[in-house]
């Protein structure tokens, strides 16, 4: 049995398969009901340790913080990006996906909502109920941990990992990959004496110089797909549309221009005309719409399930803050893809410097 060539379609459904399902959760050893990890600040904890070959094809996880959640006195509200996630495969040393566990899941500036999407949702109640359904092949191994990275309180932690038991992994299947960005703020220009209109609209982009950049990877892979966390910080009565950016994807060593130019935030997040609300379809759509004249917290997602950008020997994934890179807005994001390993190793910015900025 291997990874097969099936699917898991509705219509690849009836074919019969020898898989072994088998799962690791947070299930209570003792025979009671508390179901859960208690994760200490400062504490790593193994979450699943699998050996051979197999694929994980479902990640459920819920968490809280051991101070009532939206309480005054609550110490900790910023916790989902205090937690960190780590996956590594078959033995390699460097994780292939290091992220803040509310960012991985679309819990944006550590906020949760309710959101569905094909790979991607939180569910209710309120969004505390993260799943994950990419599929997630190795060849020897896996070993998923959670780091906390709180100061002072615990943290309860109930998770579910399923994945599918393999007697091999055949050649050709990427290894998935996540990593978590941030610029803050963005290396914007002043208003000065501009009008608005030529503080949004002016200046010209010509080689991408100044883009946030998104994802940068090298090696064989696809990228398939990113959230995008802004947070507006130019507060103005004027229009604030925060979103002029075009996408500009490079890959493969481009120059200019690259393989995949775009014309707008809005555009490359398959909406139109500076969105102002929620919405949820399977590839698309904006979780957080940020509040009057688009002001604070926005979170973006687009998936390329049907449409992979491969990749051959490198990619770099880019937007522009603002046209020309002109505003100086917070900006966060993580990305996905799958890539032949070894991959570059990559970091994650220290916990105080993943921090929301307050509203």
């Amino acid at each position: 049995m291997s990874y097969g060539d099936f699917g898991s379609s509705l219509r690849d459904l009836p074919r019969l398969r020898t898989s072994r399902r088998r799962r690791v959760s947070s299930w209570d050893r003792t025979g009671g009901n508390d179901d859960r990890l208690t994760v200490e600040p400062g504490s790593t904890v193994t979450l699943a340790e699998i050996a051979g070959a197999g694929c994980i094809q479902h990640i459920w996880v819920t968490c809280a913080h051991e101070d009532r959640e939206g309480s005054p006195g609550m110490r900790e509200p910023d916790y989902l990006r205090q937690l960190l996630l780590r996956i590594f495969w078959d033995g390699e040393p460097e994780p292939s996906v290091l992220v803040p566990v509310g960012d991985f899941f679309g819990a944006g500036h550590a906020r949760t909502a309710n959101f569905v999407s094909l790979p991607i949702q939180m569910s209710p109640e309120d969004g505390k109920s993260f799943n994950c359904f990419f599929h997630m092949p190795f060849a020897r191994g896996a070993r998923i941990e959670l780091t906390s990275e709180l100061e002072r309180g615990r943290v309860h932690f109930y998770y579910y990992v399923d994945y599918e038991e393999l007697d091999g992994l055949e050649d050709g299947l990427g290894r998935f990959h996540a990593q978590w960005r941030r610029q803050n703020p963005c290396d914007g220009v002043e208003p000065g004496t501009q009008s608005n209109e030529e503080f949004q609209f002016g200046g010209k982009n010509i080689g991408g110089a100044g883009n946030y950049v998104i994802l940068e990877a090298e090696g064989h892979g696809h990228y398939v797909g990113c959230f995008l966390f802004v947070h507006n910080l130019r507060r103005t009565s004027q229009w604030n549309w925060y979103g002029e950016g075009d996408d500009m994807i490079f890959v493969d060593g481009d120059t200019w221009p690259p393989s995949l130019h775009g014309t707008g935030t809005e555009d490359y997040f398959n909406t139109a005309w500076c969105p102002r609300e929620a919405y949820a379809a399977p590839y698309h759509g904006i979780i957080l719409p940020g509040g009057d004249n688009w002001s604070g917290r926005v979170t973006l997602y687009r998936f390329h399930v049907e449409d992979p950008v491969p990749f051959q020997r490198a990619i770099r994934v880019t937007i522009e803050h603002g046209h020309a890179n002109r505003r100086s807005d917070d900006y966060a994001s993580l990305a996905y893809w799958y890539q032949a390993e070894p991959h570059r190793a990559f970091g994650i910015l220290p916990v105080a410097e993943r921090l929301p900025r307050p509203l």
